[in-house]
């Protein structure tokens, strides 16, 4: 029975890895209905834990990536992540105070809504000079940290990364270009993962057997991913289509599973 659940792990890792390097974000959040109906974890909670670690893990790889590529913006990025980990251990305790199957019902109704943006075509060309400055610093935190808490709370409460926020969140805050938005959200998905994993980790709510088996499925499926990606690539709004609606499929059955 425990290999048969670690080699499902495996294969749902392999397959967030594959759909992140397709599609870019949001294949994190198919980690928690994954890991509850594919996996076969008992409880919700350790579901959300567990994939917490994985999507912080994730996000650091990424991570670096992007900053050998200079598409971080260092300065923005750290003040968003400051304010969403306040927002994402305040998150992350009211999770975890919620009844398991209720919290799995909102969960797909949280998917639904990432669909439905994900279906939204992306902002203009923005402004790649932004930057924090002493004398830019005023302006961009007054947008910053009330975005930063407001996504942190989200992924806290359902243990995602929420780079479907945090991208847009960037833009709204920063002007900057959606490259160096991709780059930088990946500073504050791994802060607000690490946050809200080590919050459901501290409450014995991680599977770390689970964490290990997603972490290498995730690098077996991300070199597929580019190795795809690359034949893919006249078609990558296709793509993301296809996947939003996925998504939003997969909400309406955690929706419909997780009610009384």
């Amino acid at each position: 029975m425990i290999e048969a659940t670690v080699l499902a792990a495996l294969g749902a890792g392999a397959l967030i890895g594959l759909v992140l390097a397709l599609v870019g974000g949001g294949g994190s959040i198919l980690a928690v209905p994954l890991l509850v109906y594919a996996v076969g974890v008992a409880q919700p909670h350790v579901a959300i834990g567990t994939a917490a670690v994985a999507v912080a893990l994730n996000a650091l790889s990424g991570l670096v990536g992007h900053a050998r590529q200079g598409t971080v913006r260092w300065g923005c990025a750290l003040s968003f992540a400051a304010a969403g980990m306040l927002g994402a251990a305040l998150g992350a305790e009211a999770g975890k105070a919620i009844d398991g199957q209720r919290l799995l019902a909102l969960f797909g109704g949280l998917m639904i809504v990432v669909g439905a943006l994900m279906l939204r075509r992306r902002g203009g060309p923005g402004d790649p000079a932004v930057r924090m400055t002493r004398a830019t610093a005023r302006p961009l935190l007054a947008r910053l940290v009330p975005a930063g808490l407001a996504v942190g709370l989200l992924a806290g409460f359902f243990g995602i990364g929420g780079g479907f926020l945090i991208v847009p969140g960037l833009i709204w805050a920063t002007g900057l270009p959606i490259g160096l938005a991709i780059g930088s959200s990946l500073v504050v998905v791994f802060a607000l993962g690490a946050t809200t994993a080590a919050s459901y980790a501290a409450s014995g709510l991680v599977d770390w057997t689970l964490v290990a088996a997603l972490a290498l499925g995730g690098v077996a499926g991300s070199l597929a991913g580019r190795a795809l990606g690359n034949r893919l690539a006249v078609r990558g709004r296709l793509l993301e289509t296809g996947f939003a609606l996925l998504v939003m499929a997969v909400g309406v059955v955690v929706v419909t599973m997780g009610l009384p």
